[in-house]
């Protein structure tokens, strides 16, 4: 069963109308409506033996490159059989409302942009991108080899995934860029995300003090909840449709 939108406040409703920057911040909660295990839920199967930490590490890779990128190779078919889901929709048809829109996503699986979104920062990289583990470069492809991991074609060291492993610092200029959008923002969503990851969870807080209408949408109260100016409880797949819907009179 479908759940209902709770009642779109009118405040929120005539600022969307007229604001030109909007911020939104996405979290596990929008991909786990596509069917996207969230991190510690991809340890099934073959998998369940292994804790995310054993296996997300630049330590776990120079351990066993091999192990590690084949288990991201097993996440990345999980994805590939989840489909962008309304809400994703919802934001790509808001960015076209907004002159100045910006989505800021901790998600590594790509589906902002397969829902058709440009402007997004991928705070904690791509599952489906790859980088030189020697010379921290991005790399778009490589020959074609049995070698597990792949040789990186600029200087034969191995590739591992795009992506954000702890202890690892997020990519500056990515950082960067979703605190000033934050700041600049008139209107700042919070969506699917726990509000417990940091620094992702100091942005929503960055808006609020620079004056921005901050909105939580999550299924359940966050540490956020009590500071934002509304919190609409319950799936992005049903608000973010409801919301684009009344603000522009459009179907999503």
């Amino acid at each position: 069963m479908i759940s209902e939108a709770p009642a779109i406040p009118g405040e929120l409703i005539a600022r969307l109308r007229t604001a030109h920057r909007v911020a939104v911040l996405t979290g596990a909660g929008i991909s786990a409506e596509s069917g996207v295990p969230t991190f510690r839920e991809a340890q099934t199967g073959l998998w369940a033996r292994y804790n995310p930490e054993e296996l997300a590490t630049s330590e776990a890779f120079q351990r066993n490159p091999r192990l590690v990128w084949e288990w991201y190779a097993w996440r990345q078919e999980r994805v590939r059989q989840a489909e962008p889901n309304p809400g994703h929709d919802a934001l790509t048809a808001m960015e076209r409302q907004i002159a100045k829109f910006t989505l800021i996503t901790q998600n590594v699986d790509g589906l902002h942009r397969r829902a058709g979104s440009h402007q997004v920062l991928e705070l904690h990289g791509n599952l489906f991108r790859a980088k030189c583990f020697t010379e921290d470069r991005t790399v778009e492809g490589w020959p074609e080899s049995d070698d597990l991991p792949p040789r990186c074609p600029h200087c034969g060291g191995l590739l591992r995934p795009n992506v954000v492993w702890f202890g690892e610092m997020l990519p500056a200029n990515t950082l960067r860029a979703a605190e000033q959008a934050a700041v600049n923002a008139e209107v700042f969503f919070s969506i699917g995300t726990s509000s417990l990851v940091y620094p992702a969870a100091d942005l929503p807080i960055a808006g609020l003090r620079a004056g921005a209408m901050v909105v939580e949408i999550n299924p359940q109260p966050t540490p956020l909840s009590p500071y934002v100016t509304f919190s609409l409880n319950g799936a992005a797949g049903v608000i973010l449709p409801a919301l684009v819907a009344q603000t522009w009179d459009v179907e999503r």
